[in-house]
């Protein structure tokens, strides 16, 4: 498929081949883009190298994305290289461990601060460098959840920093519209990854994700990637500051009639 052929761009947060940027990268590399990596540090830098070696990366740089200069150098070093760039995938979130857990009461203005910080302001940072670059317009996406919107247990903190991310990219979208840059959220269902491990209760939230999905199954990578590609491309050349859900249809169901047959026999 070469619906990527000839496209550039930069994907900021691939760890490892199991998360949802691994398989968005997946899809644009086989569709024919060319793809720039971006990774957290030097201990990240033997699980990121190999993946963007395997996808004949030209460039693979450490970036923190609170720290404005890295971002930037990042972006010069791709105007270097490819002169321009047509995507942008963000799909970088991090809030302290502790955060996940127990009460949202509980936070912390140091862990909201790292929540928002990394998860929220970050994409601003990274849409500022990148609109120079995007010289002839393109996509800038970022990934989000459904506990942007409706409070999800042991996602608490995490949930505020997406619901920040989400009205950031509808800001962006009106800064950017007019240099044909479109910004959209990507809000994947529960697929488990590393990072969604660590997630007290995860695998409780997978069975319930079925249960409610009106498709009863949960989202592989490799639907959240082709919804990513369909982001990144010139697919979606009409769609800018939305929230697009792959998720099997969970957002859009109040309870499944499994649930609703439940609680009708726990009445009874």
């Amino acid at each position: 498929m070469d619906l990527m052929k000839g496209k550039k761009g930069i994907i900021f947060g691939v760890s490892n081949t199991h998360g949802i940027a691994y398989g968005i990268a997946k899809q644009l590399h086989e569709a024919g883009a060319e793809i720039a990596f971006s990774y957290a540090g030097e201990a990240m830098e033997k699980r990121v190298r190999p993946i963007a070696e395997s996808m004949n990366a030209k460039i693979i740089m450490s970036c923190d994305v609170t720290k404005e200069d890295e971002v930037k150098a990042v972006f010069d070093e791709v105007e270097k290289v490819y002169g321009k760039i047509d995507f942008v995938v963000h799909a970088v979130a991090f809030a302290p461990k502790e955060a996940l857990m127990g009460r949202f009461i509980d936070t912390t203005k140091e862990a909201w601060n790292i929540a928002m910080g990394v998860s929220a302001f970050s994409l601003v940072t990274v849409a500022k460098y990148a609109e120079p670059v995007m010289k002839e317009g393109g996509s800038i996406l970022a990934l989000t959840y459904l506990g942007s919107i409706l409070s999800v247990p042991s996602y608490n903190v995490m949930g505020v920093a997406k619901a920040a991310l989400e009205s950031s990219m509808r800001f962006l979208a009106v800064d950017l519209g007019s240099k044909g840059i479109r910004v959209n959220c990507l809000s994947s269902g529960p697929v488990k990854t590393l990072a969604s491990m660590g997630i007290s209760g995860f695998s409780k939230m997978l069975k319930a994700a079925v249960m409610r999905a009106p498709l009863k199954k949960n989202v592989s990578l490799d639907d959240v990637g082709k919804a990513g590609l369909y982001l990144a491309s010139d697919l979606s050349s009409g769609t800018t500051g939305e929230v697009i859900y792959c998720d099997c249809g969970c957002h859009s169901a109040y309870a499944s009639a499994e649930e609703m047959d439940t609680l009708s026999a726990s009445e009874n």
